[in-house]
């Protein structure tokens, strides 16, 4: 019997119950407001303008999402979060994997120090180098392009830490295996390191996609061009006049449009996420 169904079948302790009705209890408060924007969403704007209050969406309809659909440029805004999203997260999973990998297996001047100044990055607020960052895309005249989206977010020091405790927990004996078969750093890094790192490595993605999806300030700074507008920061530049023009229901609609692609990465992926954190803490 494995340690898994052995602990499925122990009894569980009254402080076990009450940690877990407690948890259970903190789950439904923190999903009620996420529920009551769903079902905004499919009531007509009319019947919402007499009461919000319900959590049954009667009566039905999908006019909401169909007015957020005839935006024009909303395809293009979901295309620009597509390809910062997805060339981002490509982008960390390499610099962070390679890096980390750098840190716990290899020897080179300076480790510790470098080191510690990537670890010291996760203490410096995003929004602190928000005006250098500005002037110098400006400088370049790098703003309203991809590459202003994608590049400031690639420095990521979870990432690394990630990544770096990861690869240090990866017994030695397999390297020194592989130095018999004369492999190289190289070698051994995208032959047996990338292979076995992959939860940690799923973990990372899924988080960084979801963080570049849901980010909203910087691309606000530094896509001023609507047709480079990310879909956080189109949805919000139409809001007021959907509350005043379209009504709440079709603000609530564009709430939910927004959120519908990560919500579903999550729930398709979540076992990796749950997987992978479990095992970076474990380790």
């Amino acid at each position: 019997m494995t340690d898994a169904k052995r602990a499925r079948l122990m009894p569980r302790r009254p402080v076990d119950k009450l940690i877990l009705l407690v948890t259970i209890a903190f789950a439904i408060v923190w999903l009620i407001p996420m529920l009551w924007v769903l079902v905004m969403s499919f009531k007509p704007n009319e019947e919402l303008m007499r009461s919000t209050a319900g959590l049954l969406p009667y009566p039905f309809t999908l006019e909401n999402f169909i007015n957020v659909i005839k935006i024009a440029t909303v395809p293009r805004w979901l295309l620009n979060s597509a390809i910062v999203s997805t060339t981002m997260t490509a982008l960390v999973l390499m610099i962070s994997s390679m890096a980390g990998y750098a840190f716990a297996r290899l020897d080179f001047p300076f480790k510790p120090v470098l080191f510690v100044l990537v670890i010291a990055g996760l203490m410096v607020p995003e929004q602190v180098i928000f005006i250098p960052l500005h002037t110098m895309f400006a400088d370049w005249g790098m703003h309203n392009s991809y590459t202003a989206l994608v590049t400031p977010r690639l420095a990521a020091p979870i990432g690394v830490f990630l990544m770096t405790q990861f690869f240090r927990a990866v017994p030695k004996e397999l390297e020194e295996a592989a130095r018999l078969d004369y492999a190289g750093h190289f070698t051994i890094f995208t032959k047996i390191m990338l292979p076995l790192s992959l939860p940690a490595l799923t973990t990372l993605g899924l988080f960084t996609f979801l963080h570049a999806w849901n980010d909203y300030l910087w691309p606000l700074v530094s896509a001023t061009n609507k047709d480079m507008y990310t879909v956080t920061v189109g949805l919000a530049s139409i809001q007021s006049n959907f509350a005043q023009s379209e009504g709440i229901g079709t603000l609530m609609a564009s709430a939910v449009f927004a959120s519908a692609p990560i919500v579903l990465l999550f729930v398709i992926f979540q076992r990796y996420i749950v997987a992978g954190v479990a095992m970076s803490a474990g380790k």
